[in-house]
């Protein structure tokens, strides 16, 4: 990966968080399990990024914020590989498998969603939370805003990544990951997380054993999701 699509410093604006994303799009293959992931992820930031410029959001400095936060999370796991570090649990799945010929494009993107939604966005909000000093309620509403554009990301996974209806059967093992995992779920789940971390600061041993659990938790759900199925 070519230093313009390295992490120097950590994105502080969703402009910077987004030529991150570019710069990665343009420097990975486009079969690249990341590089899938990183297809749909852009997307939804720009979707972001465009209802911020609309006035849509009820606190935009907040909003921004958690945005940052989170794709802050996902960028530092790239770096991570990239300089043969260990990134996080969530991620390590997608990292190890990102270029096997078994694994569907549908799989590559939604461990990364599973990985994002699933442990760093709990992870964000208290992120957010510390930046602006505020409590997660405060959050609330911009939180449900940017649930939605993630809903939206789902929605454009099944789109361009599903097979067509003439290759998707019941019996194939897509028709079934599909059904097991709701991205409604992960994020009700990431509120819940996220309170509970926030109430549990103040006893930081047992935040950070929380926090280890959910990382391994949501990454052993990414290695099932990327199981080699036959073409």
């Amino acid at each position: 990966m070519g230093q313009s699509a390295r992490l120097t410093r950590r994105p502080d604006t969703v402009d910077a968080a987004l030529a991150r994303m570019r710069a990665l799009a343009g420097a990975l293959p486009e079969r690249d399990g990341i590089a899938v992931f990183n297809r749909v992820y852009l997307a939804v930031t720009e979707a972001v990024d465009h209802r911020l410029a609309a006035g849509r959001f009820a606190d935009p400095r907040a909003a921004a914020t958690l945005d940052v936060r989170f794709a802050e999370r996902y960028l530092a796991a790239v770096d991570a590989a990239a300089d043969g570090r260990r990134p996080p649990a969530c991620w390590r799945p997608l990292f190890q498998f990102r270029r096997h010929p078994g694994v569907r494009p549908l799989q590559f993107a939604l461990a990364g969603v599973n990985a994002h939604i699933g442990h760093d966005l709990a992870l964000a909000v208290v992120d957010a939370c510390d930046a602006l000093e505020c409590e997660p309620a405060d959050l609330e509403s911009d939180f449900d805003r940017v649930g939605d554009l993630l809903a939206a990301l789902e929605e454009r996974v099944r789109e361009e990544l599903m097979p067509g209806p003439d290759l998707l059967q019941l019996a194939d093992p897509l028709t079934h990951l599909l059904g097991a995992w709701s991205l409604e779920r992960a994020r009700e789940a990431a509120w819940s997380t996220a309170r509970a971390l926030w109430a549990l600061r103040r006893l930081p041993d047992v935040a950070e054993e929380f926090t280890e659990r959910l990382d391994a938790a949501v990454g052993f759900a990414g290695r099932m999701m990327l199981t080699p199925l036959p073409h």
